[in-house]
């Protein structure tokens, strides 16, 4: 019986490509609030119209407020090298909102280990 292929939606297509060349490009960013330490994205959500683009990301080993105030300070370096490295319309406006997910999933781990 031959595998189903998952069929993705442009905007699931675009959102995945984002993703995947940000974690790359976060990489590169020289601001040491950044730079100093994991950053990682956990989801990106693109407006149809591909004008907007919120990138949600988690921090390990790092200050989250700092690594935030790194991202926006890098922001239009991060653009231009999404801008270079996608075939897009329109590169988005990039707005980066923490993910507490991951942390509170640590906590939790952490209590059930204490148990």
């Amino acid at each position: 019986m031959p595998l189903k292929k998952k069929v993705l939606h442009h905007s699931d297509r675009v959102n995945e490509e984002i993703a995947r060349e940000l974690m790359y490009i976060i990489k590169e960013v020289k601001d040491p609030r950044v730079s100093g330490c994991l950053v990682s994205i956990t989801r990106t959500e693109t407006t149809a119209d591909l004008k907007y683009c919120k990138i949600h990301y988690s921090v390990m080993n790092g200050d989250a407020s700092e690594v935030k105030k790194g991202l926006k300070s890098a922001l239009g370096f991060i653009r231009h090298e999404l801008s270079s490295r996608l075939d897009l319309r329109n590169t988005p406006e990039l707005n980066f909102v923490y993910d507490e997910g991951m942390e509170h999933g640590a906590r939790i781990a952490q209590i059930l280990k204490n148990i």
